[in-house]
């Protein structure tokens, strides 16, 4: 199975993603959910588009495929923005949330090992929660 990495971007007044490596597979929304499901559509009308004009489908489209997506701290801040507080952040990550806010507008772009820190300690919440029975 091709896992396929989309990126994920903000623009002014939405979220863009494409397929890394992939030319002309593109898709806009304004929730991840929404982008997830406007670059499926646009991976299949890449494929049919490429299969009506006889050309060569890239072979990571071909078979069994995940999607695996990738957005920098200041998209991922602002499309949580209504759901995350600087200062909820700053209790499970333990940046300061004057830093926090410095990355969610593009002041300053977080190091490596903040941005890794940022996405660990939401995928251990995300885990919490999905031990979470109610």
């Amino acid at each position: 199975m091709n896992t396929l990495k989309a990126i994920i971007e903000s623009t002014e007044h939405n979220y863009s993603a494409y397929i890394e490596g992939i030319d002309g597979v593109v898709a806009t929304g304004n929730s991840i959910s929404e982008i997830k499901d406007n670059l499926a559509e646009a991976i299949q009308v890449f494929i049919e588009t490429c299969k009506q004009l006889g050309c060569d489908v890239p072979v990571e489209l071909t078979g069994d495929y995940s999607i695996e997506f990738k957005m920098d701290v200041k998209s991922l801040l602002s499309i949580y923005n209504g759901i995350f507080t600087k200062a909820g952040l700053e209790r499970i990550t333990g940046i300061n949330q004057k830093q926090l806010w410095h990355y969610a507008n593009g002041i300053s772009k977080p190091r490596k090992a903040q941005a890794r820190r940022i996405e660990d300690s939401l995928h251990r919440l995300g885990n919490e929660l999905i031990a979470v029975t109610l």
